[in-house]
């Protein structure tokens, strides 16, 4: 797919990986929708592609909701013709030992508000907005793609029960959309990241994020653009679906 004058949908799009995708993806040609939770952030972000020399919107939205999510997609639909192409970025993060213990006394387990919050936007989210813009794509006749957010932790990382079951629930997503929506036209990909460089990583003790560094072969953090380059790579390649690009630095092999 050439971007050019596409339309492309990002959630979690006011900052992060989302904001680095949309303005890649705009300085290329795309037209931008931007779904988040935080005006102010959605705002800044609308700035950055116009300034590149696109266009965008922005809807504030709550992923984990069915009913915001298909008037969201809807009005998205209208205000620019058609959708062609999503990036399930929307994420958070609720960490925490699946049961804590100290001389065999419990003294800590993971909730279920701990536990639910992380499936309803990370997995449920990506189900819902996945499937409202396959939805306008097949209606559109438009081929698309969808891109879902993954994770290296999809194979279990101590402290993230809940994020790991999201993530490896996105992967089987993945591939399960690609084969029911191939026909379509539409194909679905998937990215797991490794460590990212974000303004939490700037933020931690310089020793841990050392640490950080020399545990990958490539001996630093990985950079948002990197991940956006990944994702652009998916768009483009037309032989591409159904399967997930580990960009780790080479920490899982």
């Amino acid at each position: 797919m050439n971007i050019q004058d596409k339309v492309i949908v990002i959630t979690g799009g006011g900052q992060g990986l989302g904001r680095t995708m949309a303005v890649k993806f705009a300085e290329n040609g795309a037209k931008i929708a931007l779904i988040d939770l935080n005006e102010e952030l959605l705002q800044e972000t609308v700035a950055l592609v116009e300034a590149v020399g696109s266009n965008a919107k922005y809807y504030l939205t709550n992923v984990a909701q069915e009913q915001e999510v298909e008037q969201t997609f809807n009005k998205i639909n209208n205000d620019f013709a058609g959708i062609d192409g999503l990036v399930n970025n929307a994420g958070i993060l609720r960490d925490g030992m699946f049961v804590k213990a100290k001389d065999g006394v419990v003294i800590k387990k993971m909730s279920l508000a701990q536990f639910q919050s992380v499936i309803d936007v990370n997995l449920t989210g990506v189900f819902l907005c996945g499937r409202e813009a396959a939805v306008h794509m097949i209606e559109g006749k438009r081929k698309g793609v969808i891109i879902n957010m993954s994770s290296i932790a999809r194979g279990g990382n101590m402290g993230q029960t809940n994020y790991a079951a999201a993530k490896a629930g996105v992967v089987a997503m993945t591939t399960t959309w690609a084969r029911e929506l191939g026909r379509h036209g539409i194909r679905v990909g998937a990215i797991a990241p490794g460590v990212i460089r974000t303004a939490m990583t700037d933020a931690m003790k310089p020793e841990m994020r050392e640490r950080l560094e020399k545990m990958k072969p490539v001996g630093r953090l990985g950079e948002a653009d990197e991940i956006a380059h990944t994702a652009q790579y998916i768009f483009e390649n037309e032989f591409f679906t159904g399967r997930v690009v580990e960009i780790d630095g080479g920490l899982c092999m």
